[in-house]
């Protein structure tokens, strides 16, 4: 197995729908094959990273915004103490490994996002979620591929500072690009290095001139068509990894370009 001297964390967004949890599952799968140890951390409120490895329902892990016991002890509320006082910076060291599964030889580690109305990082699940994610992007030392929350919500809790890349998953369609680049605007307010755009459910070249020339200067890394046998897939329950190569090839050359972009160091095999 390869190991890394510095780790490589890339975070993956864009607008609800557009494919970025296919993009995450593929990706991941992608550095396991070459022998990286790899996270991955689903961080949607809708969480369904899990699906996208074939998983079925029961056997998801359930995702950790949702143990309310376990958030309590770890920032020092009760189970109904919104708006009392807690610790924004819990302990979450120890819960990697206690919570992740081993899946397609992927770690998947489900965080959840926050759902109620009110919810943010003004509450004891937002300090949790923040923490928690800080530190795999910030301390951990293998591969971290983090599913984002659709939209641009999960930037203004700048809950991804630290990361190297965020790839921003765009389909033809002003909605999406309008919310690819507002996404990146606030990426580089906070100081995310390198940001760039993954074309996905392409069905003519023309569309893809169309996304390039609305994101004047991000770099567009790949371009998807379009296959139902994606659709088939989460339908069936099956790991979109093996429905369709064209996106599988597509998506080793963004592997292979993230990889030179950050720059992480590769210590050899172990």
């Amino acid at each position: 197995m390869f190991e890394l001297q510095s780790g490589m964390k890339i975070a993956i967004g864009g607008k609800g729908g557009v494919g970025k949890t296919t993009v995450c599952a593929v990706l991941a799968r992608l550095f396991v094959e070459d022998g990286f140890d790899v996270l991955a951390i689903d961080a949607d409120s809708n969480a369904n990273l899990a699906s996208a490895f074939g998983m079925g329902c029961e056997q998801s892990p359930e995702p950790l915004v949702g143990m309310k016991e376990l958030i309590a002890e770890r920032t020092g509320t009760g189970r109904e103490a919104t708006g009392a006082y807690f610790r924004l910076n819990p302990k979450v060291s120890d819960l990697p490994e206690k919570y992740w599964v081993k899946v397609e030889g992927v770690k998947l580690l489900v965080l959840g996002g926050i759902t109620r109305a009110g919810g943010g990082c003004a509450c004891p699940e937002g300090a949790f979620l923040k923490a928690l994610l800080s530190h795999t992007v910030l301390e951990r030392q293998e591969i971290v591929l983090v599913d984002l929350s659709a939209g641009v919500e999960f930037m203004g809790r700048a809950c991804v500072q630290g990361i190297d890349a965020l790839l921003l998953v765009v389909e033809p369609g002003g909605r999406s690009i309008d919310t690819a680049r507002r996404i990146a605007k606030m990426a580089g307010d906070t100081g995310i290095g390198h940001v760039a755009a993954i074309a996905n459910k392409v069905t003519d070249a023309s569309q893809i001139d169309a996304i390039k020339r609305q994101l004047a200067g991000m770099t567009v890394m790949a371009s998807l068509n379009y296959d139902p046998s994606v659709s088939e897939a989460d339908f069936e329950g099956r790991a979109v990894y093996r429905a369709d190569s064209r996106i599988v090839e597509e998506l080793k050359a963004v592997k292979k370009d993230l990889t030179e972009l950050v720059g992480c160091d590769v210590a050899g095999e172990s």
